[in-house]
């Protein structure tokens, strides 16, 4: 059993407008380097950020599946800049970047020489991430992913000192975070912690960060879906269940899920909670003949009455998908990929570091039946 959190983590409502104090108390640092993107910038959030500070630089050219090119560039500009510290401000993209570039300045070449874990040979830069949607979990995660635009293959870069140093959450981040977004990200959460907790490597421990991210993430993902900007008791539980997903994913894996998702965002740049929210349901039904006694328990957790764990598996899964129509989650069949590119899906799915781990053994054949099955609806 293996567990790891070195992280602090920062959590308050509000707390956006003491970042330049809590810098100053937890580093004392003084060249500041920035990653973000564009919508981050153009929503006015890094200008909160930006404004509590004398000089603060700032590369925002982080995209969505953030390419080992663009982290290459950052890191060549942080080189020169030199900082003490990076902070990661956005979603998983700006936050998986921010650790890739802390990494590059400290290791010479680029970031696909570092795929795998602990390839580095010098410990990255401290980050402070700051989570600005609900799913990512990157800010209490060791992994990084860059999508390697030649190869069109998902890399994951890890190490122990992966870790951001911080983690700053603060949920009234959220409060402009459109719609059809806390639906895909909120579902992302939610893919985190029931794949967490019914992986392989799962353990007593990150059982118990599971279990309440899925109560949090349940009890709070509609309300915020409706009404993010008002609702801020929605706003804190869906944050905290997110982060809480994180460390269970952190410290267990994921599966089957996110080895489509990848690839998928790999090959067709699908946002990545948005295919994680797809093929959920699609996964926990092949998975339910090994795993039907913890999908029963998280069942139970939702607020489902019934004791028989496969009744109760199975309303569970029919819940997950009433919920994204409710969430207005698009169907596969909306996306306009079509069954001449599963055979490479499947197989890029298969290759998945994170495909051992899960809970029924998949085969390139079995995702090419799920990617099928998901198309159809069925």
């Amino acid at each position: 059993m293996r567990f790891h959190i070195p992280t602090k983590i920062i959590f308050g409502s509000g707390m956006i407008t003491q970042l330049k104090e809590i810098i100053d108390n937890e580093f004392g640092t003084s060249r500041l380097f920035l990653v973000t993107d564009k919508g981050i910038r153009d929503a006015g959030i890094a200008d909160r950020i930006c404004s509590q500070f004398h000089k603060i630089a700032v590369f925002d050219g982080v995209e969505q599946n953030p390419k080992h090119h663009t982290v290459d560039k950052g890191g060549e500009i942080a080189r020169k800049i030199n900082p003490d510290l990076i902070i990661g401000l956005g979603g998983g993209s700006a936050l998986d970047a921010a650790k890739a570039i802390a990494l590059l300045v400290k290791n010479r070449g680029k970031i696909e020489d570092y795929e795998g874990k602990k390839k580095y040979g010098i410990p990255p830069l401290p980050v402070l991430a700051i989570p600005t949607t609900c799913g990512t979990g990157s800010e209490v995660t060791w992994v990084s992913v860059i999508t390697h635009a030649r190869r069109k293959f998902k890399m994951s870069i890890k190490g122990p000192e992966m870790f951001p140093a911080v983690a700053f959450v603060d949920p009234d981040l959220l409060s402009t975070l459109p719609s059809s977004l806390v639906a895909s990200t909120g579902m992302d959460a939610l893919t985190h912690a029931v794949e967490a907790y019914s992986v392989k490597p799962a353990n007593p421990i990150t059982d118990l960060f599971a279990r309440e991210a899925v109560r949090l993430i349940l009890f709070s993902l509609e309300q915020a879906y409706k009404d993010i900007r008002q609702n801020k008791e929605a706003r804190e539980k869906l944050m905290m269940g997110s982060m809480l997903a994180g460390i269970a994913f952190g410290n267990s894996d994921v599966g089957a899920v996110h080895c489509l998702a990848e690839a998928m965002g790999s090959l067709f740049d699908i946002p990545h909670g948005l295919a994680n929210s797809v093929f959920l349901p699609y996964i926990m039904e092949f998975n339910l003949p090994v795993s039907v006694q913890k999908y029963g328990e998280l069942a139970r957790i939702s607020g489902i009455q019934d004791r028989n764990s496969r009744s109760a598996s199975l309303k569970f899964i029919q819940k997950i998908k009433d919920i994204s129509k409710d969430l207005n989650i698009p169907c596969f069949k909306d996306l306009g990929i079509g069954e001449n590119h599963f055979a490479e899906i499947a197989q890029k799915s298969f290759e998945n570091n994170s495909n051992p781990s899960n809970p029924r053994a998949m085969a390139v054949k079995d995702y090419e039946n799920i990617l099928k099955r998901t198309l159809a609806g069925e």
